[in-house]
């Protein structure tokens, strides 16, 4: 499997440059299929093809194909579903040429991606989704995703591309530093008597994820910001394959492949959806969308009517042929038979994912939020550079800049505050102010739903003008 150290970037305008400077290149043809088996209906999926990147013109258009596994309810996945792409398109100024919009393409994807989730929070519902959203625009594909849904590509020349992150904490030490290197606490549920079962969470609320939309009642370091990956395909094309985590608890990206092999993509899907459930039957929603990307059908090219012989034609016949390019464009522009990578980033800071190394004109709008796109006066905006710790050639009165609402969110998910949403999780829970709350070992509380928190010294410094406003 093919793998980010593998693989050098390529600079984007090279690439497109390939694509416009070869009359031979179009783009494919995608054919697609999903199949689902429900456990508690919490799994969705959106499909939109062919979705007009400039409206009224010709030849500007992209695809769409998510998966939202929901969870602690519905609630989360299908307000995700609904607004999520309105507010990733959103984020793209407006007016931008092909090559732009897809270069602006995954600083767009973390502002609908943050915006989804602060407005969904702001309801006041518990409920959290995983997503994998894939956009595939020409021959570049842009995934990104939070939780532990996966997408991978398989090139038509048999390399696997992995192109989401799996945010689950039992896998992903990064993300177990990230959580603790700002106070956040990892471990497994704790059953009392020194017993821990179960994968590792993050406390309090006990997620095993650490990226995710929605899940109110956790703490502030489960953030929404996603990982994007954004490909070049060769045009041979190749297959996408995108599942809930009921799919890979199951199987291997291998094993998802071969199983359906030569299959057409509605085929592939149930086929997948089975292999994972065929063992120990169903366990979890398990949910598959399948997508062939494919090199388009051209027509026969209307030839000239053939010339009078002459006595040349022979050596012309029996003249040894080359592969070689005949003219100096295609030499330089040669298309390449294999998956180039143009970006890949995963960072949880917003300083670092809000910026730009394209030379996008228009990219930063000055006077409105780089996350909700709401206008603001000169003056109003805080830049995403304020109190940066590793600010670069950035300055504090650089843009992009974030609303007063905005910037109180980017700080909740880098810790600097207190999540102003957790409250709320605590009041609805039945708990009592512990006797040894100063001791140095750990007690735990349980709420309303069973899910139990451990709580320290550490973790409830705070604790007593938690309860003046609980008894308030």
């Amino acid at each position: 499997m093919s793998t980010r150290s593998e693989h050098r970037a390529v600079q984007l305008s090279v690439l497109l440059d390939r694509e416009s400077a070869s009359e031979k290149i179009s783009g494919p043809d995608l054919l697609y299929g999903e199949a689902n088996q429900s456990k508690k209906g919490e799994d969705f999926t959106l499909i939109k093809t062919d979705q007009p990147r400039v409206v009224g013109e010709a030849g500007s258009s992209f695809s769409v194909f998510a998966i939202f596994d929901g969870h602690n309810g519905s609630l989360a996945a299908t307000y995700s579903r609904e607004h999520l792409l309105d507010n990733i398109l959103a984020a793209i100024p407006p007016d931008l040429d092909r090559d732009d919009w897809v270069a602006a393409l995954p600083r767009a994807l973390v502002a609908g991606f943050v915006k989804t989730d602060k407005d969904f929070l702001e309801m006041g519902k518990t409920s959290g989704t995983t997503v994998t959203f894939v956009i595939i625009e020409g021959w570049i594909i842009t995934a990104a995703s939070v939780g532990d849904s996966r997408c991978f590509f398989e090139s038509a020349e048999g390399d696997i591309y992995y192109l989401s992150a799996d945010h689950r904490l039992e896998c992903n030490e990064e993300e177990r530093i990230r959580i603790t290197s700002r106070g956040g606490d990892v471990g497994r549920l704790n059953t009392g008597g020194g017993a821990e079962i179960g994968p590792l969470r993050c406390w309090p609320g006990g997620l095993c994820l650490s990226r995710s939309i929605g899940d109110m009642d956790t703490g502030p370091l489960i953030v929404p910001v996603p990982h994007v990956k954004q490909v070049k395909m060769s045009t041979a094309g190749g297959r996408l394959i995108i599942s809930s985590d009921g799919v890979w608890d199951a199987l291997s990206a291998e094993k998802a492949f071969e199983c359906c092999r030569g299959m057409p993509p509605e085929a592939a899907a149930a086929q997948i959806v089975k292999e994972a459930i065929e063992p120990k039957g169903i366990r979890d929603d398990t949910t598959c969308i399948v997508i062939d990307i494919l090199p388009r059908e051209k027509p026969a090219p209307n030839l000239p009517p053939p010339k009078k012989q002459t006595k040349g034609v022979l050596k012309s016949v029996f003249k040894k042929k080359t592969s070689e390019p005949t003219s100096q464009t295609c030499r330089d522009y040669v298309e390449p038979d294999m998956v180039e990578e143009i970006y890949e980033e995963e960072s949880a800071m917003l300083s670092e994912r809000l910026d730009t190394k394209y030379p996008l004109c228009n990219m930063f709008r000055l006077f409105t939020c780089a996350i909700c796109q709401v206008d603001m006066k000169p003056g109003e905006g805080i830049s995403i550079h304020a109190e940066s710790p590793n600010p670069g050639n950035s300055r504090s009165w650089d843009g992009p800049f974030l609303c007063s609402s905005c910037q109180e969110k980017k700080e909740t998910m880098e810790g600097k505050r207190g999540n102003p949403f957790l409250l709320v999780g605590f009041i609805s829970m039945e708990i009592q102010k512990p006797e040894n709350l100063y001791a140095n070992h750990p007690f735990e509380v349980s709420d309303e739903d069973g899910f139990t928190s451990k709580l320290s010294h550490k973790t409830t410094k705070n604790w007593d003008g938690l309860f003046e406003l609980l008894m308030f």
